[in-house]
């Protein structure tokens, strides 16, 4: 490991990463290194959570990140988010950004995933068709402190297991656990050579054939079950019919639409030529044995609705459907508080994010740019994406998950950053997993109230939400 890689430094405001020599070190200093920033960054002080005295509205945060949404899209998202305070967590990347670069930090960097919630873990398949148990969300990655997506973690396992029913008490033990997977992985992956870490993924079979009894053997292989049913085959005739001898996507108002803009499949043409240039050259072979029958914007997520978002539909001569996501890409909420991307088109700096943190990515993931200036990432529609379901689980499935959550992020965050440093800072014994503990419910109550000023928003007229339940 170096001693000053790009990653791993702290980069000013608005500075890009200069190239310089590598320094080794080897690991006992690396660990020492780290230890010693306990004399500047107490382990204790990441306990704390105080909003800053002159603390950004919530509502005026919302608002200004909508200001380049499709805005006859915005209710949905803040409809998505008044279901609850965790949906609202989710919705609100941005302002938790900001909150926490407020936070104490050790100034040690990694490739960040940026919206680090328990969600945005799940499964997906690997080119070779296994399931893995991974992070699965990009949108906002940027080279940043480690800290702030253990914070975030921790904050929406609060959170949900509050939300879930769970005592306070049940919710601390879930961050603490999630935090103590994490320091202690972390360990274990500084002790490995970097082959060693690349090579290392969370095989879901693996976790099946663990299982401690047979309940949870069964629950997992039902997960694994209908996680295979999402591949683009069984999609297929739930999203598109036949139409004067092609398929065309079905449109599904106000989540699946067609654009009726003159010129729209000219400029989304283009923009598949450009995308089809990002690809490695053995997978821009396999993309050119499909044609485009069809495109629709898609409505997909929480934090995302509102942001420009294609479903393609190809088919190869025989037939058989290929399903593509073209999502927008707009700069990291993280970007105004870590520092620019190095990348200008903001769709390679999530696939580049992306191949740096997962264990295995998409063989589809690529990067386009519109006519308009707007920037994208594309990637198959699911792929045996699915998440855990977690609503209304108890105490035990979610100390039982946050530790699963905190093996696959240490896990990451080892591919980029220095995970010596960070171990020998964070150390043997539990004083950071209990300061997390401690930070996740103070959190905890503060999204509780950016929530309950979201309802009275909405109840008061200033923002307008569309329930989809009630459509």
């Amino acid at each position: 490991m170096t001693k000053s890689s790009d990653i791993s430094k702290t980069v000013p405001k608005g500075e890009r990463r200069k190239a310089s020599l590598p320094e080794f070190l080897s690991r006992p200093e690396r660990l020492a290194a780290g230890k010693a920033l306990r004399e500047t960054v107490p382990r204790e002080r990441h306990a704390e959570w105080q909003p800053p005295a002159k603390r950004h509205d919530p509502i005026d945060v919302l608002e200004e990140s909508n200001r380049d949404r499709m805005q006859e899209l915005v209710p949905i998202r803040y409809g998505r988010m008044l279901r609850s305070p965790f949906t609202f967590l989710r919705g609100s990347a941005g302002l938790m950004a900001y909150d926490l670069s407020t936070t104490p930090s050790t100034g040690l960097r990694v490739q960040a995933c940026g919206d680090c919630h328990l969600l945005n873990f799940g499964l997906f398949a690997t080119p070779e068709r296994n399931l893995v148990f991974d992070l699965n969300d990009f949108d906002e990655t940027l080279p940043a402190p480690w800290e702030w997506d253990v914070k975030r973690l921790v904050a929406s396992f609060a959170v949900a297991a509050r939300d879930s029913g769970c005592t306070d008490k049940d919710a601390r033990d879930a961050a603490v656990a999630c935090t103590g997977t994490y320091r202690e992985h972390l360990r274990e992956c500084s002790k490995k050579n970097p082959l060693e870490i690349w090579y290392e993924r969370l095989d879901w079979q693996t976790l099946i054939d663990q299982a401690p009894d047979a309940r949870l053997k069964k629950a997992r292989e039902d997960v694994a079950a209908k996680a295979r049913q999402r591949i683009g085959e069984y999609l297929f005739p739930k999203l598109a019919a036949p139409v004067g001898g092609h398929h065309r996507l079905v449109d599904q108002p106000p989540v699946l639409f067609h654009l009726a803009e003159k010129g729209v499949e000219k400029r989304f043409r283009e923009g598949l030529a450009i995308y089809r240039q990002s690809l490695p050259d053995d997978r821009r072979v396999l993309f050119d044995r499909y044609r485009l029958e069809d495109f629709a914007v898609k409505v997909v997520g929480i934090g995302s609705v509102g942001t420009r978002c294609m479903v393609g539909l190809f088919s190869s001569p025989e037939g058989h459907p290929l399903l593509l996501q073209f999502k927008e890409a707009c700069p990291s909420v993280l970007a105004p508080y870590a520092g620019k991307s190095a990348y200008e088109n903001q769709g390679q700096r999530v696939v580049v994010g992306q191949r740096l943190m997962q264990s295995s990515s998409d063989i589809f993931l690529g990067w386009t740019q519109g006519r308009r200036g707007y920037h994208f990432f594309g990637r198959q529609l699911r792929d045996m994406k699915l998440s855990i379901p977690l609503e209304g689980a108890s105490a035990v499935q979610y100390k039982r998950y946050a530790g699963m959550c905190g093996t696959v992020l240490a896990r990451a965050h080892a591919r980029s950053g220095d995970a010596a440093k960070i171990s020998g800072y964070l150390g043997k014994t539990e004083v950071f997993d209990e300061a997390m503990g401690d930070f996740a419910l103070a959190y905890a109550d503060q999204t509780i109230r950016d929530h309950a000023a979201l309802v009275a928003a909405v109840k008061k007229g200033r923002l307008k939400a569309l329930v989809e339940e009630d459509l």
